[in-house]
């Protein structure tokens, strides 16, 4: 390990979930700390030897934006650490390595992020390192929109009315980062130090080469929200879950867009601050169901019915080509990940945790908060969570929402062919069984 050779303490910025240098909190906390400041990014081999997919997408996508950073940075003359290990080794080398005098970062509401970092704290504190955290992918989060009698929300409809009427200028003002830049530690003040960033090889992944959406949304779209973003066949919503998940869009920044064009949009984004406020209250939700009662639902779980259901050859259309559009792309239309989820849990009375694993093993924009949040909904088992006896009717669905099949020729072309199969189970039945099974378990 190489000591320092910087002549005065610097500030360690850790990113995470923030993956830009415009209005980012903790940069902008640190930038104005009067020190020097370093970025930091570890790739967690907690979270990345987990993963069951040596082309993940998130891995691809993160290391991209990485290396974006970099060369932002040495536009400046400035650098990022990059490390694969696990974040309280790479901090402690660190910390060994250079002279650091705080390190700031953003909150994370999961239940695993909580735990680092408070074992990353202490190591700091040991030490004599300052530990500053800050609020900065959600607008209001913990203790900010409570109900009347200082309980955090469990139903939707009253936080988002609370949640919009506080909004103001405070709230959605950007952190003016980039007046603050000439503040990032020149390279050339750190001595011989290795800022080459980790190879996806290097950490057993392999890249897909894949494009993804830009980090923008164009006003039109927002305008016409309402109307086209339950169409499955249009590109009518945003497609900005994989920045929202990693940061490398502002959620002020989209939240002000919102005001001005789109009160629906504004509305889907008071969803993704209530699950993180359930999450972070309610943290047993990761794995268990909200409703306690709800927890010995006798699932079916065949072997069988899950296989087909992940690889989209239930027999209904609509379920079929949503997971199809899954596995391809990384990505599923809003409106169908309702309507596989609801055919996953209430028509084949599989678990919603299997559902939900699956997801977050394929979606290139798996948040935890905002999908076991769906899940539980479309499960019944959540707050606020849809009734057990509601069972969506997928053919219902189609014809409501692709009534020209175009969405479902796209995905399964074989559809009306004697290739596709039959259904995995008959509607009317499958629906009775979900009703009497959830009413069963819930009488006992």
């Amino acid at each position: 390990m190489k000591p320092s050779v910087t002549t005065e303490p610097i500030s360690l910025v850790w990113l995470r979930r923030d993956l830009r240098l415009h209005d980012n909190a903790a940069l902008y906390y640190a930038l104005k700390s009067g020190r020097p400041v370093l970025p930091i990014f570890v790739y967690d081999r907690l979270i990345l030897d987990q993963l069951e997919d040596r082309d993940d997408r998130r891995v691809e996508f993160i290391h991209r934006e990485i290396q974006q950073l970099q060369a932002q940075l040495h536009q400046m003359g400035s650098t990022i650490i990059a490390r694969y290990g696990r974040p309280i080794d790479v901090l402690k080398q660190v910390v060994e390595e250079f002279a650091v005098a705080d390190v700031y970062t953003n909150y994370d509401y999961e239940v695993y992020a909580k735990e680092r970092d408070a074992v990353v704290k202490a190591m700091l504190a040991e030490r004599g390192i300052g530990f500053h955290t800050f609020k900065d992918q959600a607008i209001f989060d913990r203790d900010e929109v409570l109900t009347g009698g200082g309980k955090p929300y469990t139903v939707f409809t009253p936080y988002s009315r609370n949640w919009i009427g506080k909004l103001n200028d405070f709230y959605v003002k950007s952190y003016p980062t980039e007046t603050y830049f000439a503040n990032f530690v020149k390279t050339s003040a750190l001595g011989d130090h290795d800022f080459t960033i980790p190879t996806l090889e290097e950490m057993n992944f392999r890249p897909k080469g894949e494009s993804y959406p830009v980090p923008t949304v164009d006003d039109d779209l927002l305008q016409n929200y309402e109307e086209m973003r339950n169409i499955p066949a249009q590109p009518g919503t945003s497609e900005l879950g994989i920045h929202l998940r990693f940061g490398t869009i502002s959620i002020r920044d989209l939240v002000r867009q919102a005001q001005a064009t789109s009160e629906r949009f504004l509305t889907e984004l008071a969803w993704r601050d209530f699950y993180f406020q359930i999450l972070d209250h309610f943290p047993h939700v990761e794995k268990h169901a909200f409703r306690r009662e709800y927890e010995n639902i006798p699932f079916l779980n065949r072997a069988e019915d899950i296989e087909r259901w992940q690889n989209g050859e239930t027999g209904y259309p609509i379920v079929d080509a949503g997971m199809r559009q899954l596995n391809e792309t990384g990505w599923m239309h809003n409106r169908v990940r309702l309507v596989v989820a609801s055919f996953c849990v209430k028509h084949l009375l599989i678990d919603w945790r299997i559902g939900e694993a699956y997801f977050a093993r394929k979606l290139r924009d798996y948040d935890l908060a905002a999908n076991n949040g769906n899940w539980q909904w479309i499960a019944g088992t959540g707050n606020d969570a849809a009734p057990y006896f509601r069972v969506f009717n997928p053919a219902e669905q189609a014809r409501k929402f692709d009534p020209k099949g175009i969405y479902i020729r796209r995905w399964v072309p074989e559809f009306d062919s004697l290739r596709y199969p039959q259904p995995i189970v008959d509607h009317p039945m499958a629906r009775q069984r979900a009703i009497d099974t959830y009413k069963k378990a819930l009488n006992r």
